[in-house]
């Protein structure tokens, strides 16, 4: 039975047991869950071509040998078979291949294949962030067939383009514009069209990263709040007029330009990537409602999400098995190569622990024990208002040694060297931290030593290192180069310290500062150095 039937004949209890049951669990259930799921799984995967390769023809037993004996994955221990999509290999058919970034000109991209019992899941949890979305409380929501939804989203092979897809199978929902048109089209091209489209029928669901929410929403409002040019290729409904009318009246009155809350009464807002905590705020003045994060990855699938007080995510029992690396894990492997960090179960996290997640894809996946390069910090073991026994978490930010900027960049020390050695440059020492600006909207900071020669010709200047840099980062690393097509920002900030300041830095520290995302006690430790050195500051 498709969901658009079940709204007709089941109840609305029926239906939230079914989709979002999952948050009414126990510990002992949510486990019973996982280890069933990763015994399944585990058995497809060691007798498939791709788990004897990475086992090396290893007989383990159970998962439980499994986690003891075989080591954390990365997307290189992969690549070999899925950048050739051998299907043949896998541990299920794969039904789609996904695509996203890997690190950025080094590795343009990676594929991740989706089988059919992966789309099941998929469908079954989309479904239960929309029901989820629109929730105010526990076991109401509001979702029907008739329902419209803005796409904001980008399209296949990429992994937002999996969910208009998977709704389509099972709901009438109208994207706006279809997802057939929304393919052909440019970002701004799907948000005029979309609009439009919506100032005439009205919007009920909106869902993006972060980041392209905002910034739609400001060109909704920009669209809106201009004059009659603004608005003479937009068809509106009587309705829609008066209430343009009427909004346009409401916002002279209080001296504002008009806002989405003013025109749209959204039933969810969605959110998905990273820095959504610096969008949030901004995106519920807009809109008048609270957004909802999610979490979904290329190679995890759609993995978490928020409930109805919008205080943390609960992670899906069916769609991946978790394991959490502790911060003193990762302290021990950054001083050793050769160490494998021990992780630790959902059943075992601690509140106010940060973890890097680790997840082997279930339902015939080909990722197992996969490290995806994001931090989590457990908020609660439970919730009275959400009325759960299972972990909930925080999203935090990206591995320390990447640089996701919005959602959009993956930036790693291999990138930025590559950058500097094409500017030509006479930069002779760097690190490059992540920041937030006054307006809590992030940005990278490159702090930067030139070579003394170069300083004293004064060839070089703070403005000439940003623009030549940006340009090479661009080169580099096409989803940089969408931070300046799609949002209008170009995050690079440059700092040039003095000469000596690293060499200081290095006979007062036992070890040399991290390149990238230094700990502040680091970067404060190199600023107040540099106070110190004789040389002259340009």
């Amino acid at each position: 039975m498709r969901f658009k039937d079940k709204l007709k004949k089941l109840s609305h209890e029926e239906i939230w047991r079914e989709y979002c049951g999952f948050l009414d669990l126990s510990m002992d259930q949510y486990m019973h869950i996982q280890n069933r799921l990763m015994d399944e799984q585990f058995s497809l995967w060691k007798n498939s071509g791709l788990g004897k390769a990475l086992l090396k023809n290893r007989d383990l037993a159970d998962t439980d040998e499994f986690r003891k004996s075989f080591p954390l994955t990365k997307y290189e221990d992969y690549a070999d078979i899925l950048l050739l999509k051998r299907g043949d290999m896998l541990p299920a058919e794969p039904v789609i291949w996904l695509q996203t970034t890997w690190e950025g000109g080094i590795h343009p991209v990676k594929v991740a294949p989706y089988s059919q019992g992966m789309l099941n899941t998929y469908k079954t949890n989309v479904i239960a962030c929309m029901i989820l979305g629109t929730s105010r409380m526990k076991g109401q929501f509001d979702v029907k067939n008739t329902d419209s939804f803005l796409y904001a989203l980008a399209p296949l092979p990429y992994a937002t383009g999996l969910y208009p897809r998977a709704l389509n199978d099972e709901i009438d929902i109208q994207f706006m514009p279809s997802v057939k048109e929304a393919e052909k089209l440019s970002f701004s091209e799907r948000n005029k069209k979309g609009f439009k489209i919506g100032m005439s029928k009205g919007i009920d669901y909106f869902f993006g990263l972060g980041s392209v929410a905002y910034f739609v929403s400001l060109a909704l409002s920009s669209m809106t709040g201009g004059g009659s040019s603004s608005k003479k290729h937009i068809s509106m409904s009587p309705a829609t007029i008066c209430r343009y009318l009427r909004a346009r009246r409401i916002c002279r009155r209080e001296d504002r330009s008009i806002m989405p809350k003013d025109l749209f009464d959204l039933k969810a807002f969605m959110v998905a990537g990273t820095d959504n905590n610096c969008y949030k705020d901004d995106l519920e003045d807009l809109w008048g409602i609270r957004p909802m994060e999610l979490f979904a990855g290329t190679e995890p699938s759609i993995i978490g999400t928020e409930t109805w007080t919008r205080n943390g995510m609960y992670f899906f029992p069916d769609t991946c098995f978790y394991e959490f690396i502790p911060l003193d894990e990762l302290k021990k492997e950054s001083l050793d190569d050769t160490y494998m960090p021990k992780t630790c179960l959902m059943n075992e996290v601690v509140p106010g622990e940060t973890y890097e997640l680790v997840v082997s894809v279930l339902k015939g996946g080909a990722f197992m024990r996969y490290r995806v390069g994001d931090m989590y910090r457990c908020a609660g073991l439970e919730s009275k208002q959400d009325q759960t026994s299972i972990p909930r978490f925080y999203y935090t930010d990206r591995v320390p040694d990447i640089i996701d900027i919005a959602g959009f960049t993956r930036i790693s020390e291999k990138e930025i060297s590559s950058a500097l050695k094409l500017s030509g440059l006479p930069i002779r020492s760097w690190t490059a931290a992540k920041q937030f600006n006054e307006n809590g909207k992030p940005f990278l900071h490159l702090f930067v030593e030139i070579e003394s020669g170069a300083l004293q010709s004064r060839v070089v200047s703070r403005e000439i290192i940003r623009d030549q840099l940006s340009i090479y980062f661009k080169y580099v690393d096409n989803d940089y180069k969408d931070l300046k097509l799609i949002l209008g920002m170009d995050p690079l900030e440059v700092t040039i310290l003095k000469c000596g300041t690293f060499e200081y830095y290095q006979q007062n520290n036992p070890t040399a500062i991290r390149s990238v995302n230094p700990a502040s006690h680091e970067l404060r430790e190199l600023l107040d150095g540099e106070k110190k050195c004789q040389a002259t500051s340009y």
